[in-house]
């Protein structure tokens, strides 16, 4: 079983949109994600314009890849690189930590995640 950021069972992030590399609604990894699609994140509007500014379309419907297109307020796997490039730039979004995979700390510290902790 996947491990999240506490090295506790990952629990799954979002089913609707249905999420996560393998589309199984878990921020899980392996060897064929090139991304490290780890972090639970919980979408905003700023960060999605900051990802679009940055040359990655996550508001843009693409069925072909099972991408519903995303809204604030939507769970997603993001890649840790791409987390971490909004954090610099002052735009990350907030993370559910217990859905975040225990690989996400090979790029950002548990205590800056906790700071993003997002309250349901």
């Amino acid at each position: 079983m996947a491990k999240n950021v506490f090295g506790e069972n990952l629990i799954s992030c979002s089913t609707a949109p249905m999420t996560g590399f393998y589309r199984n609604g878990c921020c899980e990894t392996g060897e064929d994600d090139l991304g490290t699609h780890t972090v639970c994140a919980v979408m905003t509007k700023e960060f999605l314009e900051f990802s679009l500014s940055r040359g990655n379309d996550l508001l843009t419907p693409r069925p072909e890849y099972l991408f519903p297109g995303l809204k604030p307020g939507d769970r997603w796997c993001l890649c840790a690189s791409r987390w971490v490039e909004a954090y610099r730039a002052g735009s990350a979004p907030k993370v559910i930590l217990e859905a975040t995979h225990e690989k996400t700390l090979q790029y950002v510290p548990l205590e800056e995640l906790v700071k993003f902790a997002a309250k349901d």
